[in-house]
């Protein structure tokens, strides 16, 4: 099927963009009174970025919030917020730390994401971003100059169905208008990406190394089913 694909799907985290701390966001800060160090720091982070699972005790109606908290800014809040108190953090540090996890600022680029959107747009291949998200990433994608690049943004929150579900697929397709069978998912999870096989697509995977790790590996990934990017 190599050279038929004529739209790419992109995953958000992981795929496009990382959350990468800075050791600003943690200064001050303790988990259960211990000044957060850096292993602290990457276990944190690992629980703010894992897409599944659970990393710490949750009631049934915790879990159930953060089952769905890429539906709606206030489960997302609320799920986020018990992660990181469990795990230690004073209340007032738990929200600091929550603010940056959605300000798209925060977010670091991967070195190719700018590239691989330029290019794919000057080919005509359509694109767009399947995120399971709470939060609008639209200004990350404005901060390096690829929006305009970007045919869609499909974001759970604003569509009401998250990955592996295939009503989000189906509603990047129906908005590129575009056939399954001619898109290409790329994204970090084979659970929650490799969801887009179901409704037909091609899926590519891609690893969520830190931003400096993985200069080109978007531009693998497309080249591994013959588009050049």
């Amino acid at each position: 099927m190599a050279g038929m694909v004529s739209a790419v799907l992109f995953d958000y985290s992981g795929t496009l963009f990382r959350l990468e701390e800075d050791d600003s966001w943690f200064a001050g800060m303790a988990v259960d009174e211990r000044a957060v160090d850096g292993h602290v720091q990457a276990e944190l982070m690992r629980r703010l970025t894992a897409p599944t699972g659970r990393s710490v005790s949750m009631t049934d109606e915790q879990y159930r919030a953060w089952a769905n908290r890429d539906l709606a800014p206030h489960l997302h809040r609320e799920a986020y917020l018990h992660v990181l108190r469990e795990s230690g953090l004073a209340d007032h540090h738990a929200q600091a730390l929550y603010d940056r996890v959605i300000d798209p600022a925060s977010w670091t680029a991967y070195p190719d994401t700018a590239r691989v959107f330029e290019n794919l747009h000057a080919q005509g291949i359509r694109t767009a971003v399947v995120s399971n998200i709470a939060f609008d990433v639209r200004p990350a994608f404005t901060a390096i100059g690829a929006a305009e690049h970007v045919d869609e943004f499909v974001l759970s929150f604003e569509v009401g169905a998250i990955k592996p579900d295939p009503a989000i697929f189906t509603a990047a397709l129906d908005r590129l208008g575009v056939a399954a069978q001619d898109a290409l998912m790329v994204g970090d999870s084979e659970e929650a990406d490799g969801g887009a096989r179901t409704v037909g697509c091609q899926f590519a995977l891609v690893d969520p190394l830190p931003t400096a790790e993985r200069p080109d590996g978007l531009i693998a990934a497309l080249r591994s089913v013959g588009i050049r990017a």
